[in-house]
């Protein structure tokens, strides 16, 4: 027979047990997120879940990749960006998996009214100083900007406050922003049905000094962006550094408005032609290689030094929408040397009369794009671009 003191301890024990082990299972509850998933793999995402939080914990951990399940993403509040990257951040690998969009879009707790309307962040996606080429963007959609900006000043929460900030910091690059000393690797993405004022609809590029290296674009979609003023597609900025390998072009319009920034700086750029789908300001360096220009306000636009494009198309780059008043133009260039082995034809083709035509085929032949902007005309067999079918599904 069990003691009388012991009989009292046992049932202390018992109670002890009925008051803390619910706590504990409580607690478990509120840690668990069905929408953040941490396995062997990386780190998995699923709608209405935080890609941020996943980024920041992947950066506090051996495991860098991120896994975003197929839905649409858009920002809880407004801020600078929806998803970012700076040092702590480089070398994780950001997938989609299936269908994935990210949006700058809330329609829920948009100002309505305002011109931004329904977008509530700067850039979709934010590529800061101290980002390698071993940091990887790859297979999602990316919409939805619309000239929404907030934050002013060298202070900012998505980026060091010892890096200088300017205005195109704050402004360009509703799609994709990256800036300072930033070079990722950008796969498979669309970007798509962007605005900004003013340049960069798409993607802005602005390394702030003289680069060591260039950003990676490989198998990407820029289609119907638009802006202001320069690059409804792509802007390279002073300084900066891109390469663009497999990539189509198509719908992007600049120049809707006024060159407000340009005005003020003494001169407007560009004014009688307008800016391309893609342009690239002095002391910049593009290098393209087979990619597909066409349908755009007007093709590239190129005032740096050194720039090439390779077995690319250029190809009726005579879309409406822009003010400027001259004709549509399929490249500008100020040093067209690095144009080799491309199809060129439109409204004009060679607007400063800069390109080696014997390295090119200009008036080239239709080249009977099918509904994926493939080629089917036989002297296209090795140039422009061609779609990709890379995506993650698990």
């Amino acid at each position: 027979m069990v003691p009388e003191e012991n009989k009292r301890r046992t049932f202390l024990k018992l109670l002890l047990a009925s008051t803390v082990l619910p706590v504990r299972a409580f607690a478990r509850s509120e840690d668990h997120d069905p929408a953040f998933e941490a396995r062997v793999d990386g780190f998995h995402v699923y709608p209405g879940g935080s890609i941020q939080r996943a980024l920041d914990a992947a950066a506090d951990s051996t495991r860098k990749t991120v896994v975003v399940h197929a839905g649409t993403y858009y920002p809880p509040a407004p801020a600078q960006a929806l998803v970012w990257f700076n040092a702590r951040h480089d070398g994780i690998a950001l997938e989609a998996a299936g269908d994935v969009t990210l949006t700058a879009e809330n329609p829920g707790i948009a100002l309505r009214g305002a011109p931004s309307f329904p977008a509530i962040v700067n850039h979709i996606v934010y590529f800061g100083d101290g980002i390698s080429r071993n940091t990887v963007l790859r297979g999602f959609r990316i919409t939805g900007a619309k000239g929404f900006t907030t934050g002013s000043g060298e202070k900012s929460p998505i980026e060091a406050d010892e890096i200088r900030k300017t205005l195109f910091f704050y402004t360009d690059g509703g799609g994709i922003k990256v800036y300072a000393r930033s070079f990722p690797t950008i796969e498979d993405v669309e970007v798509s049905g962007n605005y900004t004022s003013p340049c960069g609809g798409g993607v802005s590029v602005e390394h702030l000094s003289e680069p060591k290296e260039s950003v990676l674009f490989r198998n990407c979609v820029f289609r119907d962006n638009r802006t202001q003023t320069t690059g409804a597609g792509f802007d390279l900025l002073h300084f900066s550094k891109a390469t663009l390998e497999n990539c189509l072009f198509t719908g992007n319009v600049s120049n809707l408005g006024v060159d407000v920034v340009g005005i003020l700086a003494g001169g407007e750029f560009h004014p009688e032609h307008g800016s391309g789908a893609m342009t690239v300001f002095a002391g910049a360096q593009a290098t393209v290689r087979r990619c597909t220009f066409t349908g755009n306000w007007n093709g590239v636009d190129d005032a740096g030094h050194g720039s090439t494009y390779v077995e690319s198309i250029f190809w009726q780059n005579t879309a409406q929408g822009g003010i400027s008043p001259g004709r549509h133009y399929e490249i500008d260039i100020e040093d067209g040397a690095g144009v080799q082995g491309c199809f060129i034809h439109g409204d004009v083709d060679d607007l400063r009369e800069t390109l080696p035509h014997g390295a090119n085929t200009l008036a080239a032949p239709d080249p009977q794009f099918d509904g994926q902007f493939v080629p089917r005309a036989p002297q296209y067999a090795n140039v422009g671009y061609r779609p990709t079918a890379k995506r993650r599904t698990s």
